[in-house]
């Protein structure tokens, strides 16, 4: 998923200048509205792999799993089983699964980057709304507001199965503690 993203990103970098530049030498409405669609389709991506790298540096997958802001509220168990989490969880990608596999990483870690995933994703949901402020130079709020909101729904997704999780990874960790 990590080359995909990366690709993605990258190709539509390149479509925003492109369709930028045609605009700038033609004056041809579509590809003002071509450059628009994939500079905000790159800004989504670069500014996931931006926070993620962040995060990545600052916290190396290690977390303290008795911080309050990872622990499940009292609503959060009723309402995962209100959204059926349980049935939809397995078909979100994994940016990096290799940091969620325990044949390399002890169920400790495996939770701590869970925790750092959680917060990546949390940090990324306010970022989504950011393209909104493109109206100013081109209109069309409409346009900005459905995609900020599609793309913090996603990473909210991503929030709700990291919650939904851990405390089954924490159980896991204090079952083999004793």
């Amino acid at each position: 998923m990590r080359r995909i993203v990366i690709t993605i990103a990258a190709l539509t970098g390149i479509l925003t200048v492109i369709f930028a530049l045609l605009y700038r030498f033609t004056a041809v409405g579509l590809y003002l509205t071509l450059a628009i669609t994939f500079g905000t389709t790159a800004y989504h991506f670069w500014m996931r792999l931006a926070v993620g790298l962040l995060f990545n540096i600052f916290m190396h997958n290690i977390a303290d799993l008795s911080n309050p802001w990872y622990q499940l509220k009292p609503f959060e168990k009723k309402l995962y089983d209100i959204l059926r989490v349980k049935k939809w969880k397995k078909y979100l990608p994994t940016f990096d699964s290799s940091r969620f596999d325990p044949s390399l990483h002890s169920w400790e870690e495996i939770a701590m980057a869970m925790c750092q995933a959680e917060l990546v994703h949390e940090t990324i949901i306010p970022l989504s709304f950011l393209p909104i402020i493109a109206t100013a130079w081109f209109g069309e709020p409409a346009v900005f507001i459905i995609t900020s909101v599609i793309a913090a729904l996603f990473d909210l997704a991503f929030v709700i199965v990291q919650r939904y999780n851990r405390p089954r990874v924490i159980r896991l960790i204090n079952r083999k503690r004793g």
